[in-house]
């Protein structure tokens, strides 16, 4: 785990306020702000957009891509944050898989997004806000919440003990994953990194 450096190599930060869940250059998505897990879809488009997955079955090649769900005060927030997180993985060519892995790599995701939303839930005042972040490599799952506590996973682990496994899942199913808090502000950001799939 890395608390040290709270974006990946190459990530230009978070978008700045106000910022949409289409990806970027786009209309914002219905539902992008308000909570509703509504499907991701540009509000005025200006032009068809391609396919998500050409006929060989790989994700298409695109650029970065941002979504957001506010999750303050809403009620049954890990299903929403998962069918949300599905149909962005729908929409970036991730779902419907072509094969085995492609089918795993949505899955690790949808577990990490409920793991880090329960979390949120249990240990801090709930989330306010998920933020997904994808590029052709890597996927970058954001929690924020109010809590001031700092998740680590439960050492040791004890594979027979009911609760506690949250964090040590997303530890082993991530290629990284930290804790960011804004100077002056309450609260965190978890964040956790998942590999595309090949």
């Amino acid at each position: 785990m890395s608390t040290t450096r709270p974006y990946s190599p190459g990530d230009r930060g978070p978008e700045p306020s106000g910022a949409s869940g289409a990806p970027e250059g786009e209309a914002p998505a219905v539902g992008a702000a308000t909570g509703a897990a509504a499907p991701s879809v540009p509000t005025a488009p200006s032009a068809p957009a391609p396919p998500a997955v050409p006929a060989d079955g790989a994700p298409q090649a695109r650029g970065r891509q941002v979504r957001r769900l506010r999750l303050e005060g809403e009620s049954g927030v890990v299903p929403l944050a998962r069918d949300f997180t599905r149909q962005a993985l729908y929409a970036w060519g991730w779902l419907p898989a072509a094969g085995a892995d492609q089918q795993a790599a949505a899955e690790d995701v949808l577990l990490v997004v409920s793991e880090l939303v329960t979390n949120a839930c249990l240990h801090a005042e709930g989330p306010d806000e998920l933020r997904l972040a994808c590029d052709n490599k890597v996927i970058r799952l954001e929690v924020s919440d109010r809590g001031a506590g700092q998740p680590s996973p439960r050492t040791p682990h004890r594979a027979g003990r009911p609760g506690g496994h949250g964090m040590f899942i997303v530890q082993r199913l991530c290629l990284d994953w930290g804790v960011v808090r804004a100077p002056g502000t309450p609260g965190k950001t978890v964040w956790a990194e998942l590999g595309a799939p090949a």
